[in-house]
Parts: structure tokens; C-alpha cells; sequence
């Protein structure tokens, strides 16, 4: 596999460091406060309900058995760890979908700053016109993570394979989390969902250390309220600096002209 993963956990690294600048910090305040809302509600929904999703899921997996009570003991760290995953996952879909104007914006004026071309705001009629396209853009990537969610919750609870399933869990989430920010720079100039995750294969394990630092991000507490924007602006900085100055072999074909479009149509 070709790439550097601490290259591409740099990138992220110097998206945080980019979040004060000005010029760009009051593009980060709306992604920063969408996190910042549906988190707390994620968090909020999983003290209040865990506990009985947890007693209902087990039960739907177990007979009512006294012999088979040491059972529950054993899985549930694992039908805990599966209910922690599918609610994050689920409130990430939907802050992502609802921010996902706002980080193309965010990106396409992180590009504008690296370029050194003058970075202007954005009206809101350009922001309206833009969010057919982004939540059909994240509905792509929907359609491409759940089947494989799916498989990974599935082999989750086999026995014995399923003690593989950590690893699975977080390997999913590192080129999750790739495509989910990569994603906004490469839409901005045009590039399709099909031809973005072809590049960032192309460099796999740069993509696996961006992704891999934005999933340990997420979870840590009060940093993860940061993850979204600084990703956005890491993974700005990582198409322009590894993808936008170089063709790049799309779909069997070679791309030459992967340049900046800074202003949209």
C-alpha cells in the first residue's frame, strides 16, 4: 500500500492549527456549533437509554435460561460496544448531512487561503444552492457505509469471530472518516464520489492516518467538538497538497486537470 499514515495524520494536525485564523475562524462557527448541539444530544440519549437497549438487545439474543446467565456477562461489553457505535454513528450521519453546505463552504475557502487567493464570504443564496448537491452527496456515502456497517455488526456478534470486531470497528472508521472529509474538497472541484475514494486508495495509508486521527479524536471528549471543522480543513489541505497540483488515475483514466475551481457555477 502506498502513502505515509503520519503524513496523512499531519494533515489533520494542521487543520486543528488553522482553526483560530482569521479570515477563516467565522466559516468554522456554524460545522463547530452543529457538532457541538448533536453531540450533546447523542451523549444525553445514551445515559438516559443505553441501559435498556442494552437488557432488550441481549435478551433477543439469549433464551431465558438460568444456565445460560453467564452469557449476558460475556457480551455485554460487546452488545455495549455495538450500541455505542450505531448511536454515534447515527447522530454523525445526521450532523453531517445538516452541516454538509457549511463544510464545502468551510473547504472551499480553506483552498481559496492556500492558494493565496482572497478569501470572500458567502451569501446566502450561493449557500441554499448548494444543498441539494451536498445531501445528495451524502447520501452516496450513506449508500456506501451501511452494507458494510451492516457486515461488521453482523460478524460483531458471532461468536469467536466476533472478538475480531474491535479492530474491524475502527479500521471501517479510519476509511470512514477518509472519505466523509475528503469528500468536500474533492465535490468542490468536481470530482465524483467513485473517482474521490479511487484516489485516496491510491494513497491508502495517508488516508488511513488522516482517518485513523480523526476517529481518536471523535473520541475524546470535548476535543471531539473540534473533529468536524479541523477535519474539513485537514483533508482541504491534503487534496491541495497531494491530489490538485499532479494528475491523478480516476476511474482507469488519467485526470489532467485536477486544479483549483474556487468559485462555483
Amino acid at each position: 500500500m502506498k502513502g505515509n499514515p503520519f503524513r496523512g495524520a499531519g494533515y489533520f494536525l494542521r487543520g486543528l492549527s488553522m482553526l483560530p485564523e482569521k479570515g477563516i475562524r467565522h466559516f468554522v462557527l456554524v460545522p463547530l456549533l452543529i457538532n457541538i448541539f448533536l453531540f450533546a444530544g447523542a451523549i444525553w440519549l445514551l445515559f438516559d437509554q443505553m441501559s435498556v437497549w442494552i437488557d432488550y438487545l441481549l435478551s433477543s439474543m439469549l433464551p431465558d435460561w438460568a444456565w445460560l446467565d453467564f452469557l449476558r456477562y460475556l457480551l455485554w461489553p460487546l452488545v455495549a460496544g455495538s450500541v455505542l457505535v450505531i448511536v454515534y454513528f447515527s447522530f454523525s450521519v445526521v450532523a453531517n448531512i445538516i452541516a454538509a453546505p457549511f463544510n464545502g463552504i468551510l473547504s472551499e475557502k480553506v483552498e481559496m487561503r492556500l492558494r493565496g487567493a482572497t478569501v470572500t464570504d458567502t451569501g446566502w443564496k450561493e449557500m441554499v444552492a448548494m444543498v441539494p448537491q451536498a445531501v445528495g452527496r451524502e447520501i452516496s456515502k450513506l449508500v456506501y457505509y451501511l452494507p458494510r456497517f451492516l457486515l461488521i455488526f453482523v460478524i460483531a456478534l458471532i461468536p469467536v469471530v466476533g472478538l475480531a470486531a474491535p479492530v474491524l470497528w475502527f479500521l471501517f472508521g479510519c476509511w470512514m472518516m477518509a472519505i466523509q472529509y475528503c469528500d468536500y474538497p474533492m465535490d468542490n472541484n468536481k470530482i465524483s464520489f467513485t473517482d474521490m475514494r479511487i484516489a485516496l486508495k491510491q494513497k491508502r495509508l495517508t488516508s488511513m492516518g488522516f482517518g485513523g486521527l480523526v476517529s481518536v479524536g471523535m473520541m475524546i471528549p470535548l476535543v471531539n467538538l473540534l473533529i468536524m471543522p479541523a477535519a474539513v480543513i485537514g483533508a482541504t489541505i491534503y487534496w491541495v497538497e497531494e491530489y490538485a497540483g499532479e494528475s491523478v488515475e480516476l476511474s482507469g483514466n488519467i485526470s489532467s486537470d485536477a486544479g483549483p475551481r474556487l468559485t462555483r457555477d
